[in-house]
């Protein structure tokens, strides 16, 4: 798969920047059943649960990123990003290619490591 970047966008509504280290590996689950986006894609972390979701819109997309929508079906329903960089509003992700069972428990090594702002 060629390198694919996304943003994350509406984080502020859950744990703000947190979860956001540089380098921090993230779930992305497709979501069909969300009312607004039929196309909208939740990042997710283990026991938290949704944290933000992959931008859809011109708005919030960021340049150089790929939307929702055109990544959507590119992926599988179930699929990892890594932090590449954040700004004031938005956090730039690129998204991973590998074994689902490696990233699931490199996202539980890293709650563990720096999972403090859960307190």
């Amino acid at each position: 798969m060629e390198e694919i970047y996304v943003t994350v966008t509406g984080f502020a509504h859950y744990y703000q920047k947190k979860p956001f280290a540089i380098g921090n590996l993230l779930a992305c689950v497709k979501t069909p059943s969300n009312k607004y986006d039929s196309e909208a894609i939740e990042v997710r972390l283990p026991v938290i649960g949704k944290v933000g979701f992959i931008a859809n819109s011109p708005a919030s997309v960021a340049g150089g990123t790929t939307s929702a929508g055109r990544v959507y079906d590119k992926v599988e329903d179930v699929f990892y990003i890594r932090v590449m960089f954040t700004t004031q509003s938005k956090i730039i992700c690129r998204v991973e290619a590998g074994d689902a069972e490696a990233f699931e428990n490199e996202i539980k090594a890293q709650m563990l490591s720096g999972g403090e702002w859960l307190e």
